[in-house]
Protein backbone atom coordinates (compact mmCIF):
# COMPACT_ATOMS: atom_id res chain seq x y z
CA UNK A 1 0.00 0.00 0.00
CA UNK A 2 1.67 3.35 -1.00
CA UNK A 3 2.14 5.97 1.71
CA UNK A 4 -0.51 8.50 2.48
CA UNK A 5 0.19 11.47 0.42
CA UNK A 6 1.75 14.81 2.64
CA UNK A 7 -0.58 17.66 3.22
CA UNK A 8 0.82 20.85 3.50
CA UNK A 9 -1.00 23.90 4.03
CA UNK A 10 -0.23 27.47 3.28
CA UNK A 11 -0.15 28.35 7.03
CA UNK A 12 2.40 25.43 7.24
CA UNK A 13 4.44 26.45 3.90
CA UNK A 14 4.28 30.13 5.84
CA UNK A 15 5.97 28.87 8.86
CA UNK A 16 8.60 27.24 7.07
CA UNK A 17 9.48 29.56 5.50
CA UNK A 18 9.29 31.97 8.81
CA UNK A 19 11.74 29.54 10.13
CA UNK A 20 14.60 29.53 7.07
CA UNK A 21 14.38 33.04 8.20
CA UNK A 22 15.32 32.52 11.61
CA UNK A 23 17.95 29.80 10.33
CA UNK A 24 19.82 32.53 8.34
CA UNK A 25 19.38 35.37 10.76
CA UNK A 26 21.22 32.42 13.27
CA UNK A 27 23.78 31.89 10.91
CA UNK A 28 24.80 35.37 10.60
CA UNK A 29 24.72 35.69 14.25
CA UNK A 30 26.70 33.04 14.77
CA UNK A 31 29.17 34.40 12.17
CA UNK A 32 29.00 38.07 13.98
CA UNK A 33 29.72 36.21 17.05
CA UNK A 34 32.47 34.38 15.86
CA UNK A 35 33.98 37.37 13.99
CA UNK A 36 33.64 39.52 17.28
CA UNK A 37 35.11 36.57 19.71
CA UNK A 38 38.90 37.53 20.46
CA UNK A 39 39.41 33.86 19.71
CA UNK A 40 42.77 34.49 17.70
CA UNK A 41 44.18 36.13 20.72
CA UNK A 42 46.09 33.18 23.00
CA UNK A 43 44.25 31.79 25.37
CA UNK A 44 41.33 32.63 22.87
CA UNK A 45 40.53 29.75 21.03
CA UNK A 46 38.03 27.75 23.62
CA UNK A 47 35.61 30.86 23.03
CA UNK A 48 34.29 29.07 20.08
CA UNK A 49 31.96 26.90 21.84
CA UNK A 50 29.91 30.16 22.95
CA UNK A 51 28.51 30.01 19.38
CA UNK A 52 28.37 26.34 19.08
CA UNK A 53 26.13 27.10 21.62
CA UNK A 54 23.69 28.95 20.37
CA UNK A 55 23.89 26.97 16.89
CA UNK A 56 22.90 23.81 19.21
CA UNK A 57 19.80 25.70 20.57
CA UNK A 58 18.56 27.51 16.93
CA UNK A 59 18.60 24.30 15.59
CA UNK A 60 17.14 22.30 18.30
CA UNK A 61 14.20 25.07 18.54
CA UNK A 62 13.75 25.24 14.96
CA UNK A 63 13.49 21.36 14.85
CA UNK A 64 10.88 21.85 17.68
CA UNK A 65 9.05 24.56 16.52
CA UNK A 66 8.62 22.51 13.14
CA UNK A 67 7.07 19.93 14.96
CA UNK A 68 5.25 21.54 17.08
CA UNK A 69 4.08 25.12 15.66
CA UNK A 70 1.16 25.33 18.10
CA UNK A 71 3.51 24.96 21.01
CA UNK A 72 5.79 27.79 22.67
CA UNK A 73 8.61 25.27 23.42
CA UNK A 74 10.40 25.93 20.47
CA UNK A 75 10.23 29.83 20.32
CA UNK A 76 11.54 28.99 24.15
CA UNK A 77 14.63 27.60 23.32
CA UNK A 78 15.42 29.44 20.14
CA UNK A 79 14.88 32.57 23.01
CA UNK A 80 17.18 30.22 25.80
CA UNK A 81 19.88 30.12 22.69
CA UNK A 82 19.51 34.32 22.39
CA UNK A 83 19.72 34.16 25.79
CA UNK A 84 23.13 32.40 25.62
CA UNK A 85 24.28 34.37 22.67
CA UNK A 86 23.70 37.56 24.76
CA UNK A 87 26.04 37.11 27.77
CA UNK A 88 28.11 35.43 25.19
CA UNK A 89 28.68 39.39 24.22
CA UNK A 90 30.58 39.71 27.75
CA UNK A 91 33.52 38.16 25.96
CA UNK A 92 33.70 40.19 22.88
CA UNK A 93 36.29 43.85 22.75
CA UNK A 94 33.03 45.98 21.63
CA UNK A 95 31.91 47.83 25.31
CA UNK A 96 28.58 48.23 24.21
CA UNK A 97 28.33 44.55 23.66
CA UNK A 98 30.31 44.03 26.68
CA UNK A 99 27.77 45.97 28.69
CA UNK A 100 24.67 44.29 26.85
CA UNK A 101 26.72 41.14 28.07
CA UNK A 102 26.81 42.25 31.43
CA UNK A 103 23.65 42.80 31.80
CA UNK A 104 22.29 39.64 30.49
CA UNK A 105 25.07 37.47 31.83
CA UNK A 106 22.79 34.91 34.00
CA UNK A 107 19.60 35.50 31.63
CA UNK A 108 20.23 32.21 30.05
CA UNK A 109 19.12 30.39 33.50
CA UNK A 110 16.11 31.93 33.60
CA UNK A 111 15.16 30.85 30.26
CA UNK A 112 16.40 27.47 31.17
CA UNK A 113 14.16 27.60 33.92
CA UNK A 114 11.04 28.87 31.59
CA UNK A 115 11.86 25.52 29.57
CA UNK A 116 12.15 23.11 31.94
CA UNK A 117 8.96 24.27 33.55
CA UNK A 118 6.47 24.96 30.53
CA UNK A 119 7.67 21.28 28.75
CA UNK A 120 5.87 20.05 26.91
CA UNK A 121 3.60 22.24 26.00
CA UNK A 122 5.18 25.60 26.22
CA UNK A 123 2.82 26.87 28.97
CA UNK A 124 3.35 26.97 32.55
CA UNK A 125 0.91 24.69 34.20
CA UNK A 126 0.54 26.73 37.87
CA UNK A 127 0.81 29.43 39.73
CA UNK A 128 3.94 27.82 41.12
CA UNK A 129 5.47 27.35 38.11
CA UNK A 130 5.06 30.70 37.01
CA UNK A 131 6.51 32.19 40.10
CA UNK A 132 9.44 30.14 39.74
CA UNK A 133 9.83 31.58 36.76
CA UNK A 134 9.13 35.31 37.79
CA UNK A 135 11.23 35.18 40.23
CA UNK A 136 14.40 33.87 38.46
CA UNK A 137 14.13 36.43 35.98
CA UNK A 138 14.06 39.09 38.79
CA UNK A 139 17.40 37.15 40.26
CA UNK A 140 19.05 37.59 36.63
CA UNK A 141 18.14 40.47 35.78
CA UNK A 142 17.59 43.01 38.99
CA UNK A 143 20.14 40.64 41.25
CA UNK A 144 23.03 40.66 38.53
CA UNK A 145 22.95 44.72 38.46
CA UNK A 146 25.45 44.64 41.35
CA UNK A 147 27.92 43.19 39.91
CA UNK A 148 28.40 45.86 37.32
CA UNK A 149 27.22 48.77 38.83
CA UNK A 150 28.66 48.41 42.00
CA UNK A 151 32.06 47.02 41.68
CA UNK A 152 34.90 48.19 41.76
CA UNK A 153 35.60 50.85 38.92
CA UNK A 154 31.69 50.66 38.26
CA UNK A 155 29.43 53.40 38.07
CA UNK A 156 29.27 53.85 41.50
CA UNK A 157 32.27 51.77 43.02
CA UNK A 158 31.24 49.96 45.47
CA UNK A 159 32.85 46.98 45.93
CA UNK A 160 31.76 45.83 49.21
CA UNK A 161 27.60 46.26 48.43
CA UNK A 162 28.37 44.26 45.11
CA UNK A 163 29.54 41.77 47.34
CA UNK A 164 27.10 41.84 49.67
CA UNK A 165 24.87 41.91 47.07
CA UNK A 166 26.42 38.99 44.63
CA UNK A 167 26.00 36.59 48.04
CA UNK A 168 22.59 37.14 48.05
CA UNK A 169 21.58 36.65 44.38
CA UNK A 170 23.64 33.61 44.77
CA UNK A 171 21.41 32.59 48.03
CA UNK A 172 18.11 33.39 46.60
CA UNK A 173 19.30 31.69 43.35
CA UNK A 174 20.12 28.49 45.23
CA UNK A 175 16.35 28.08 46.97
CA UNK A 176 14.70 29.20 43.96
CA UNK A 177 16.86 26.08 42.08
CA UNK A 178 16.45 23.91 44.83
CA UNK A 179 12.61 24.87 44.40
CA UNK A 180 12.61 24.36 40.78
CA UNK A 181 14.50 20.68 40.82
CA UNK A 182 11.77 19.22 43.68
CA UNK A 183 8.94 20.81 41.01
CA UNK A 184 10.60 18.67 38.55
CA UNK A 185 11.37 15.71 40.41
CA UNK A 186 7.38 15.73 41.18
CA UNK A 187 6.49 15.72 37.65
CA UNK A 188 9.04 13.35 37.19
CA UNK A 189 7.28 10.70 39.80
CA UNK A 190 3.57 11.69 39.00
CA UNK A 191 4.11 11.03 34.83
CA UNK A 192 2.49 7.69 33.91
CA UNK A 193 5.13 5.82 31.92
CA UNK A 194 4.32 6.93 28.76
CA UNK A 195 5.42 10.27 29.51
CA UNK A 196 8.00 9.28 31.85
CA UNK A 197 9.88 7.57 28.90
CA UNK A 198 10.30 11.16 27.40
CA UNK A 199 10.54 13.07 30.72
CA UNK A 200 13.27 10.74 32.25
CA UNK A 201 16.32 12.25 30.16
CA UNK A 202 15.20 15.84 30.26
CA UNK A 203 14.12 16.22 33.55
CA UNK A 204 17.44 14.01 35.04
CA UNK A 205 19.65 16.71 32.99
CA UNK A 206 17.54 19.49 33.57
CA UNK A 207 17.51 18.76 37.53
CA UNK A 208 21.24 18.35 37.23
CA UNK A 209 21.78 21.80 35.39
CA UNK A 210 19.37 24.05 37.71
CA UNK A 211 21.23 22.48 40.67
CA UNK A 212 25.00 22.41 39.17
CA UNK A 213 24.81 26.29 38.17
CA UNK A 214 24.62 27.98 41.70
CA UNK A 215 26.20 25.29 43.61
CA UNK A 216 29.38 25.32 41.30
CA UNK A 217 29.27 29.37 42.08
CA UNK A 218 29.54 29.12 45.56
CA UNK A 219 31.92 26.20 45.59
CA UNK A 220 34.21 27.98 43.05
CA UNK A 221 33.49 31.35 43.86
CA UNK A 222 33.70 31.40 47.71
CA UNK A 223 35.36 28.11 48.49
CA UNK A 224 37.72 26.82 46.23
CA UNK A 225 38.41 30.70 44.97
CA UNK A 226 38.64 29.54 40.77
CA UNK A 227 39.22 32.01 38.55
CA UNK A 228 35.82 32.76 37.30
CA UNK A 229 36.33 32.40 33.33
CA UNK A 230 37.12 28.25 34.21
CA UNK A 231 33.69 28.48 36.17
CA UNK A 232 32.01 30.14 33.60
CA UNK A 233 33.19 27.41 30.96
CA UNK A 234 31.84 25.07 33.20
CA UNK A 235 28.63 26.46 33.59
CA UNK A 236 28.12 26.54 29.38
CA UNK A 237 29.16 23.31 28.91
CA UNK A 238 26.77 22.07 31.57
CA UNK A 239 24.05 24.82 29.30
CA UNK A 240 25.04 23.29 26.08
CA UNK A 241 23.22 19.71 27.26
CA UNK A 242 19.58 21.45 27.47
CA UNK A 243 19.58 21.32 23.86
CA UNK A 244 21.05 17.80 23.18
CA UNK A 245 18.70 16.71 26.08
CA UNK A 246 15.07 17.94 24.14
CA UNK A 247 16.96 16.86 21.11
CA UNK A 248 17.02 13.72 23.28
CA UNK A 249 12.97 14.14 23.82
CA UNK A 250 11.80 14.87 20.45
CA UNK A 251 13.59 11.53 18.94
CA UNK A 252 11.59 9.70 21.91
CA UNK A 253 8.81 10.94 20.69
CA UNK A 254 7.98 14.34 23.15
CA UNK A 255 7.97 16.24 19.94
CA UNK A 256 5.26 14.81 17.80
CA UNK A 257 4.20 17.07 14.99
CA UNK A 258 1.69 19.44 15.03
CA UNK A 259 -0.10 21.07 11.99
CA UNK A 260 -2.55 23.85 11.41
CA UNK A 261 -6.25 23.29 11.43
CA UNK A 262 -6.36 24.21 7.98
CA UNK A 263 -4.03 21.05 7.55
CA UNK A 264 -7.33 19.26 8.09
CA UNK A 265 -9.52 20.82 5.37
CA UNK A 266 -6.62 20.18 2.83
CA UNK A 267 -6.75 16.80 4.25
CA UNK A 268 -9.97 16.61 3.57
CA UNK A 269 -9.60 17.26 -0.05
CA UNK A 270 -7.28 15.02 -1.09
CA UNK A 271 -9.01 11.80 -1.29
CA UNK A 272 -7.51 8.71 -2.54
CA UNK A 273 -7.65 5.27 -1.51
CA UNK A 274 -3.73 6.33 -0.01
CA UNK A 275 -5.01 8.98 2.44
CA UNK A 276 -4.41 8.06 6.12
CA UNK A 277 -6.84 7.22 8.59
CA UNK A 278 -9.07 10.53 9.76
CA UNK A 279 -7.94 9.45 13.57
CA UNK A 280 -4.15 9.43 12.18
CA UNK A 281 -4.66 12.83 10.39
CA UNK A 282 -5.91 14.10 13.69
CA UNK A 283 -3.07 12.82 15.85
CA UNK A 284 -0.84 14.13 13.18
CA UNK A 285 -2.36 17.80 13.69
CA UNK A 286 -3.20 17.90 17.12
CA UNK A 287 0.56 16.55 17.90
CA UNK A 288 -0.83 12.89 19.98
CA UNK A 289 -0.03 10.25 18.92
CA UNK A 290 -2.22 8.45 21.76
CA UNK A 291 -5.17 10.40 20.06
CA UNK A 292 -8.10 7.62 20.26
CA UNK A 293 -11.08 8.76 17.93
CA UNK A 294 -14.46 7.41 18.68
CA UNK A 295 -17.51 7.00 17.05
CA UNK A 296 -21.50 7.16 18.90
CA UNK A 297 -24.10 4.96 17.75
CA UNK A 298 -27.63 6.57 17.31
CA UNK A 299 -29.22 3.25 18.66
CA UNK A 300 -28.17 2.53 21.74
CA UNK A 301 -25.49 5.15 22.22
CA UNK A 302 -22.56 2.94 22.88
CA UNK A 303 -19.06 3.60 21.02
CA UNK A 304 -16.79 2.27 18.51
CA UNK A 305 -13.85 2.30 17.61
CA UNK A 306 -12.49 2.93 13.69
CA UNK A 307 -13.05 -1.26 13.28
CA UNK A 308 -16.50 -1.00 14.93
CA UNK A 309 -15.42 -2.64 17.85
CA UNK A 310 -17.64 -1.42 21.19
CA UNK A 311 -15.06 0.02 23.12
CA UNK A 312 -15.10 1.34 26.86
CA UNK A 313 -14.33 4.70 25.76
CA UNK A 314 -15.73 7.52 28.29
CA UNK A 315 -14.75 10.74 29.70
CA UNK A 316 -11.69 9.23 31.64
CA UNK A 317 -11.57 10.22 35.54
CA UNK A 318 -7.43 10.82 34.98
CA UNK A 319 -6.39 14.42 34.60
CA UNK A 320 -4.13 13.67 32.28
CA UNK A 321 -6.13 11.97 29.69
CA UNK A 322 -8.60 15.26 28.01
CA UNK A 323 -12.21 14.17 26.28
CA UNK A 324 -13.94 16.13 23.59
CA UNK A 325 -17.50 15.51 22.01
CA UNK A 326 -18.07 16.13 18.31
CA UNK A 327 -21.21 17.60 17.66
CA UNK A 328 -22.89 18.00 14.51
CA UNK A 329 -26.53 19.01 14.22
CA UNK A 330 -27.19 18.85 17.78
CA UNK A 331 -25.83 15.18 17.65
CA UNK A 332 -22.71 14.06 19.51
CA UNK A 333 -21.79 11.53 16.55
CA UNK A 334 -18.38 10.90 18.49
CA UNK A 335 -15.26 11.99 20.60
CA UNK A 336 -11.60 12.49 20.82
CA UNK A 337 -9.34 11.34 23.95
CA UNK A 338 -6.23 12.81 24.27
CA UNK A 339 -2.92 13.67 25.78
CA UNK A 340 -4.25 16.82 28.10
CA UNK A 341 -0.61 17.00 29.27
CA UNK A 342 1.14 17.35 25.41
CA UNK A 343 -2.21 19.10 23.91
CA UNK A 344 -3.18 22.02 26.57
CA UNK A 345 -5.99 23.78 24.60
CA UNK A 346 -9.47 22.16 24.48
CA UNK A 347 -10.81 24.46 22.16
CA UNK A 348 -8.25 22.94 19.59
CA UNK A 349 -9.49 20.06 20.07
CA UNK A 350 -13.12 21.02 20.03
CA UNK A 351 -12.63 22.93 16.05
CA UNK A 352 -10.50 20.00 15.15
CA UNK A 353 -13.64 17.85 15.79
CA UNK A 354 -16.01 20.44 14.20
CA UNK A 355 -13.82 20.67 10.99
CA UNK A 356 -13.78 17.14 10.47
CA UNK A 357 -17.78 16.38 11.84
CA UNK A 358 -18.67 15.50 8.24
CA UNK A 359 -16.01 13.06 7.86
CA UNK A 360 -16.65 11.31 11.23
CA UNK A 361 -20.38 11.18 10.42
CA UNK A 362 -19.40 9.10 7.21
CA UNK A 363 -16.56 6.71 9.43
CA UNK A 364 -19.06 6.63 12.06
CA UNK A 365 -21.81 4.79 9.52
CA UNK A 366 -18.62 2.98 8.67
CA UNK A 367 -18.10 1.69 12.15
CA UNK A 368 -22.11 0.91 12.40
CA UNK A 369 -21.67 -0.99 9.47
CA UNK A 370 -18.69 -2.53 10.33
CA UNK A 371 -20.10 -3.61 13.58
CA UNK A 372 -23.67 -4.76 12.18
CA UNK A 373 -21.54 -7.21 10.29
CA UNK A 374 -19.48 -8.37 13.21
CA UNK A 375 -22.47 -8.63 15.16
CA UNK A 376 -24.61 -10.71 12.40
CA UNK A 377 -21.22 -13.34 11.91
CA UNK A 378 -21.79 -13.81 15.43
CA UNK A 379 -24.99 -14.38 15.53
CA UNK A 380 -25.20 -16.99 12.72
CA UNK A 381 -22.26 -18.38 15.19
CA UNK A 382 -24.53 -18.80 17.80
CA UNK A 383 -27.39 -20.06 16.04
CA UNK A 384 -24.75 -23.12 14.41
CA UNK A 385 -23.98 -23.70 17.89
CA UNK A 386 -27.15 -23.83 19.40
CA UNK A 387 -28.77 -26.12 16.11
CA UNK A 388 -25.91 -28.33 16.79
CA UNK A 389 -26.36 -28.25 20.72
CA UNK A 390 -30.22 -28.66 20.09
CA UNK A 391 -28.76 -32.14 17.71
CA UNK A 392 -26.37 -33.36 20.12
CA UNK A 393 -29.03 -33.51 22.87
CA UNK A 394 -31.93 -34.93 20.32
CA UNK A 395 -29.46 -37.57 19.79
CA UNK A 396 -28.74 -37.95 23.41
CA UNK A 397 -32.68 -38.61 24.48
CA UNK A 398 -33.19 -41.13 20.98
CA UNK A 399 -29.71 -42.91 22.13
CA UNK A 400 -30.68 -43.23 25.80
CA UNK A 401 -33.85 -43.15 25.81
CA UNK A 402 -36.22 -44.11 23.14
CA UNK A 403 -33.55 -46.54 21.67
CA UNK A 404 -33.13 -48.28 24.83
CA UNK A 405 -36.81 -48.74 25.07
CA UNK A 406 -37.34 -50.16 21.72
CA UNK A 407 -34.24 -52.63 21.71
CA UNK A 408 -36.15 -54.21 25.52
CA UNK A 409 -39.92 -54.49 24.26
CA UNK A 410 -37.77 -56.40 20.77
CA UNK A 411 -36.28 -58.57 23.53
CA UNK A 412 -39.91 -58.82 25.73
CA UNK A 413 -41.33 -59.74 22.01
CA UNK A 414 -38.70 -62.30 21.54
CA UNK A 415 -39.41 -63.70 25.36
CA UNK A 416 -43.20 -64.04 24.80
CA UNK A 417 -42.58 -66.18 21.55
CA UNK A 418 -40.66 -68.43 24.21
CA UNK A 419 -43.12 -68.28 26.65
CA UNK A 420 -46.16 -70.79 28.27
CA UNK A 421 -49.09 -70.36 26.65
CA UNK A 422 -50.81 -69.17 30.32
CA UNK A 423 -48.24 -66.32 30.42
CA UNK A 424 -48.96 -65.17 27.10
CA UNK A 425 -52.00 -62.77 27.40
CA UNK A 426 -50.25 -61.20 30.70
CA UNK A 427 -47.11 -60.31 29.25
CA UNK A 428 -48.29 -58.76 25.86
CA UNK A 429 -50.53 -56.39 27.79
CA UNK A 430 -47.31 -55.49 29.38
CA UNK A 431 -45.82 -54.97 26.53
CA UNK A 432 -48.43 -52.95 24.90
CA UNK A 433 -48.02 -50.70 27.92
CA UNK A 434 -44.77 -50.37 27.12
CA UNK A 435 -44.92 -49.52 24.02
CA UNK A 436 -47.84 -47.12 24.30
CA UNK A 437 -45.44 -45.43 26.77
CA UNK A 438 -42.58 -45.11 24.16
CA UNK A 439 -45.15 -44.24 21.94
CA UNK A 440 -45.70 -40.94 23.99
CA UNK A 441 -42.12 -40.32 24.80
CA UNK A 442 -41.72 -40.12 21.05
CA UNK A 443 -44.46 -37.74 20.87
CA UNK A 444 -43.20 -35.67 23.62
CA UNK A 445 -39.88 -35.36 21.49
CA UNK A 446 -41.84 -34.51 18.44
CA UNK A 447 -43.75 -32.12 19.93
CA UNK A 448 -40.87 -30.61 21.82
CA UNK A 449 -39.30 -29.79 18.65
CA UNK A 450 -42.47 -28.62 17.06
CA UNK A 451 -46.13 -28.23 19.16
CA UNK A 452 -48.45 -29.92 17.58
CA UNK A 453 -51.20 -27.16 19.04
CA UNK A 454 -48.91 -25.23 16.95
CA UNK A 455 -49.28 -26.89 13.75
CA UNK A 456 -52.83 -28.18 14.35
CA UNK A 457 -54.42 -24.60 15.76
CA UNK A 458 -51.97 -21.78 15.68
CA UNK A 459 -50.26 -19.56 17.17
CA UNK A 460 -53.21 -18.03 19.12
CA UNK A 461 -54.01 -21.25 20.72
CA UNK A 462 -50.55 -22.85 21.45
CA UNK A 463 -49.63 -19.59 23.27
CA UNK A 464 -53.02 -19.54 25.36
CA UNK A 465 -52.39 -23.24 25.86
CA UNK A 466 -48.98 -22.47 27.09
CA UNK A 467 -50.27 -19.89 29.50
CA UNK A 468 -52.91 -21.97 31.46
CA UNK A 469 -50.41 -24.80 31.97
CA UNK A 470 -48.28 -21.89 34.05
CA UNK A 471 -47.83 -23.08 37.44
CA UNK A 472 -48.37 -19.32 38.55
CA UNK A 473 -51.48 -17.28 37.39
CA UNK A 474 -50.72 -16.06 33.85
CA UNK A 475 -53.24 -13.63 32.15
CA UNK A 476 -53.35 -14.33 27.89
CA UNK A 477 -54.44 -11.85 25.43
CA UNK A 478 -54.43 -11.95 22.02
CA UNK A 479 -55.05 -9.59 18.76
CA UNK A 480 -54.30 -11.68 15.43
CA UNK A 481 -56.16 -11.50 12.71
CA UNK A 482 -57.08 -14.74 10.98
CA UNK A 483 -54.72 -14.85 8.33
CA UNK A 484 -51.60 -17.06 8.42
CA UNK A 485 -48.28 -15.45 9.63
CA UNK A 486 -46.42 -18.01 8.43
CA UNK A 487 -44.44 -20.77 9.94
CA UNK A 488 -41.49 -19.50 10.57
CA UNK A 489 -42.72 -16.53 12.66
CA UNK A 490 -45.01 -18.83 14.50
CA UNK A 491 -42.42 -20.98 15.45
CA UNK A 492 -39.64 -18.30 16.58
CA UNK A 493 -42.30 -16.32 18.54
CA UNK A 494 -43.30 -19.97 19.75
CA UNK A 495 -39.95 -20.43 21.07
CA UNK A 496 -39.39 -16.95 22.05
CA UNK A 497 -42.82 -17.42 24.52
CA UNK A 498 -41.90 -20.56 25.95
CA UNK A 499 -38.48 -19.03 26.83
CA UNK A 500 -39.46 -16.28 28.36
CA UNK A 501 -42.07 -18.13 30.78
CA UNK A 502 -39.69 -20.54 31.27
CA UNK A 503 -37.49 -18.13 32.46
CA UNK A 504 -40.27 -16.54 34.61
CA UNK A 505 -40.79 -19.96 36.66
CA UNK A 506 -37.30 -20.65 36.90
CA UNK A 507 -35.99 -17.49 38.16
CA UNK A 508 -38.36 -14.18 38.45
CA UNK A 509 -40.28 -15.64 42.21
CA UNK A 510 -43.37 -13.85 40.36
CA UNK A 511 -47.03 -14.31 41.05
CA UNK A 512 -48.61 -13.06 38.38
CA UNK A 513 -47.18 -13.15 34.49
CA UNK A 514 -48.87 -11.67 31.73
CA UNK A 515 -48.53 -12.48 28.09
CA UNK A 516 -50.13 -10.74 24.93
CA UNK A 517 -49.86 -11.31 21.35
CA UNK A 518 -50.70 -8.64 18.75
CA UNK A 519 -50.59 -7.90 15.02
CA UNK A 520 -50.06 -4.01 13.67
CA UNK A 521 -48.74 -2.90 10.70
CA UNK A 522 -47.13 -5.65 9.13
CA UNK A 523 -45.64 -6.78 12.47
CA UNK A 524 -46.45 -9.50 15.18
CA UNK A 525 -45.65 -8.24 19.14
CA UNK A 526 -45.34 -10.37 21.67
CA UNK A 527 -45.16 -8.95 25.01
CA UNK A 528 -44.43 -11.26 28.64
CA UNK A 529 -44.43 -9.39 32.28
CA UNK A 530 -44.20 -10.57 35.40
CA UNK A 531 -44.26 -9.26 38.46
CA UNK A 532 -40.93 -11.16 39.64
CA UNK A 533 -37.73 -9.72 41.04
CA UNK A 534 -36.16 -8.30 37.75
CA UNK A 535 -32.61 -8.05 37.21
CA UNK A 536 -32.53 -9.77 33.68
CA UNK A 537 -30.01 -8.78 31.12
CA UNK A 538 -29.37 -10.00 27.51
CA UNK A 539 -25.31 -10.41 28.60
CA UNK A 540 -25.84 -12.27 31.85
CA UNK A 541 -26.28 -15.94 30.24
CA UNK A 542 -26.63 -17.72 27.06
CA UNK A 543 -30.96 -17.99 26.74
CA UNK A 544 -31.87 -14.30 26.23
CA UNK A 545 -29.04 -13.73 24.04
CA UNK A 546 -30.06 -16.94 21.78
CA UNK A 547 -33.43 -15.35 22.04
CA UNK A 548 -32.20 -12.53 20.61
CA UNK A 549 -30.05 -14.62 17.81
CA UNK A 550 -33.55 -16.18 16.42
CA UNK A 551 -35.54 -13.04 16.37
CA UNK A 552 -32.69 -11.08 14.78
CA UNK A 553 -32.05 -13.68 12.43
CA UNK A 554 -35.64 -13.03 10.76
CA UNK A 555 -35.41 -9.04 10.37
CA UNK A 556 -36.90 -9.26 14.50
CA UNK A 557 -36.00 -6.91 17.59
CA UNK A 558 -35.83 -8.09 21.02
CA UNK A 559 -35.87 -6.20 24.33
CA UNK A 560 -35.43 -6.61 27.57
CA UNK A 561 -36.32 -4.01 30.45
CA UNK A 562 -36.08 -5.48 34.11
CA UNK A 563 -34.87 -3.33 37.61
CA UNK A 564 -34.69 -4.79 40.35
CA UNK A 565 -37.21 -5.62 42.49
CA UNK A 566 -39.68 -3.94 39.24
CA UNK A 567 -40.41 -7.34 37.29
CA UNK A 568 -39.28 -8.04 33.60
CA UNK A 569 -40.42 -7.21 30.77
CA UNK A 570 -39.70 -9.14 27.35
CA UNK A 571 -40.99 -7.35 24.12
CA UNK A 572 -40.30 -9.11 20.79
CA UNK A 573 -41.04 -7.80 17.27
CA UNK A 574 -41.10 -9.75 14.02
CA UNK A 575 -42.33 -8.66 11.05
CA UNK A 576 -45.31 -10.47 9.29
CA UNK A 577 -46.63 -8.51 6.62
Amino acid sequence: MSAAPPVRSEMARSLQRALWVVATMGVVLTVLLVALLPIHEPGGLPLIVLPVIFVVYVVAGGLAWRRRPRSDIGFLIVIAGVAVYAGSLYNTEVPSLVAIGSVCATLMVAAIVHLLLAFPTGRLPDRLSVFLVVATYVVCLLFEAPRYLFAAGGPFDLPRTATFLSLLQTVVATALMIVVAAVLWGRLRRADAAHRRILVPLFSYGIFTVLFMPLIAIVMDRVLHIDPTIRGFLQYGVIAGIPIAFAVGIVRGGFARTGELDELGAWLGAGGAAREPLAAGLARVLGDPSLRLYFRMEEDGALLDADGHATGGHASADPRRGWQPIVLDGREIGAIEYDAALVSSAERVRAAGSVVAIEVERERLTAELRASQRALLQSRERLVEAGDRERRRMARDLHDGLQVQLVLLALEAQQIAAAPADAVPERATRLRVDIDAAAADLRALVSALVPAALIERGLAAAAEDLADRMPIPTEFEADIPGTALGDLVEATTYFVLTEALANVVKHARASVARVRLARRDGRLRLDVEDDGVGGASMDAGTGLRGLADRVEAIGGTISVTSLRGQGTHVRAEVPCA
